[in-house]
């Protein structure tokens, strides 16, 4: 994979899971990458793994929640590359899993300090370097497409989400940046896989029964894994995608049609 060669791609939220396949991912299609989170050990070992790909990697420890934080991000990465080409705003929290009308307010504005603000802080401050060719994508999520209950509060942060890289879509266009989100579904990965296991050990069943019936739900009766969710990031990211903003791609096996 060549899509990103010399380009320099910077990963929010660049720890274990969908985080670090996306800055290998990245990698891999030939970009460096800044990584960006709180555990500085995680870091480490995400470039560790970018730089086996023959590509630079900078960590850069940060809490987005921090304006002065999110500018040292910026001013390393430009000082580090001389250059940006693509954000990917990953950073995660959990909403609380909670009705709407039981919820606290203030753990849902802690929900969108993370999943919402931090995005969009970090894209305005990115924003002149991204111009005049580059791009930004949203992680978003399948939540957008259901409302069970109890996941109120997590819609409630990714429809805003969705909301702001629609309308920065709409005002980056005209300076050549293009904004765009990927929703995934299940993520194959550690923490579903530990709780498949929970579930499966209390029906007593083989934890490969609780995938396959939550596979079955998906057209493609598999459920993705996160370098296919990454692979998603690397073509919006790309000038493969350069006609391409404003849109929402969701990867889910099928989970949902959009």
């Amino acid at each position: 994979m060549t899509a990103l060669e010399g380009k320099v791609v910077v990963v929010s939220g660049a720890g274990p899971g969908l985080g670090r396949a996306i800055a290998v991912r990245s990698a891999h299609a030939g970009a460096d990458v800044a990584l960006v989170a709180r555990d500085e050990e995680r870091l480490a070992k995400v470039a560790a793994e970018v730089r086996e790909h023959g590509r630079r990697a900078l960590t850069v420890p940060a809490d987005i929640t921090d304006d002065d934080a999110c500018a040292r991000v910026v001013d390393s990465t430009v000082a580090e590359f001389g250059r940006v080409d693509a954000l990917v705003n990953n950073a995660f929290t959990m909403p609380p899993m909670a009705d709407l009308t039981d919820v606290r307010i203030d753990r849902l504005r802690t929900g969108l300090e993370v999943n919402v603000f931090a995005a969009l802080r970090l894209t305005r401050l990115f924003a002149p370097q991204l111009a005049p060719a580059g791009s930004v994508v949203m992680i978003n999520s399948a939540v957008l497409r259901h409302s069970r209950q109890l996941y109120g509060a997590y819609k409630m942060a990714k429809s805003a989400l969705l909301s702001v890289s629609q309308s920065l879509a709409s005002e980056l266009g005209p300076s050549g940046v293009r904004v765009n989100s990927v929703a995934p579904g299940y993520i194959w990965a550690d923490m579903l896989q530990a709780y498949f296991a929970h579930l499966a050990s209390e029906r007593g069943v083989d934890p490969g029964q609780v995938y396959d019936e939550t596979a079955a739900t998906t057209d493609l009766r598999r459920l993705p894994e996160p370098d296919e969710i990454a692979d998603a990031v690397v073509f919006l990211a790309s000038p493969m995608a350069r006609a391409i903003t404003g849109q929402c791609l969701d990867v889910n096996a099928g989970e949902f049609h959009h």
